[in-house]
């Protein structure tokens, strides 16, 4: 076969399979890039700003909608691969928390301002108002099992959505740094 392109063929995708000079140095550059700390702060920004959008689309369209945070946990996955730049568990990890800690932050905060509206009132003073007396009744009341189940899956995406993607000669690197750390 020839190295010209053939019209009906499809791209090649792949290299012609030579090792490209990788050192157990770049793979430590790779270590060294991620941030748990930079992931945790996307994440929280994340989960506020998600928060005050639903809170936002549900007064706008008087409806609430559950399933709405399977969305937050695409936004979590990506704002953690983006800032966080990692490449281990932690990260897949992390996002699965927070998706789960946001998931429940957010069906409070659109209670409450599906409270707030009913009463007349505001959002901010019926979260200052919840007692130790709320919280079962939310419990019991609010959330349901489809929220539960909204949670997990949202987790689900948000773990798979976290790690960095690296390309060949990136994973190569990271093998080699890992197996060198081993020996």
């Amino acid at each position: 076969m020839s190295d010209q392109q053939k019209p009906l063929r499809l791209r090649k995708r792949h290299s012609s399979g030579g090792q490209e000079n990788v050192t157990i140095a770049d793979g430590e550059r790779l270590v060294d890039a991620q941030s748990i700390r930079n992931a945790i702060v996307a994440g929280l920004i994340i989960v506020v700003v998600f928060s005050v959008f639903w809170v936002a689309l549900t007064t706008l369209l008087n409806q609430v909608f559950p399933w709405f945070t399977v969305a937050l946990g695409f936004l979590l996955g990506y704002a953690i691969r983006l800032a966080g730049r990692g490449v281990d568990w932690r990260f897949p990890a992390l996002a699965a928390v927070l998706a789960m800690a946001g998931s429940l932050f957010a069906n409070i905060v659109v209670a409450a301002s599906v409270t707030a509206e009913e009463l007349g009132t505001g959002t901010l003073l019926v979260l200052q108002s919840v007692t130790s007396m709320t919280w079962p009744v939310f419990f019991d009341e609010v959330l349901t099992i489809a929220d539960a189940f909204y949670a997990v899956v949202s987790a689900g995406f948000a773990a798979f959505y976290a790690n960095r993607k690296l390309t060949r000669t990136q994973y190569y690197a990271l093998r080699l740094w890992r197996g060198e750390k081993n020996d």
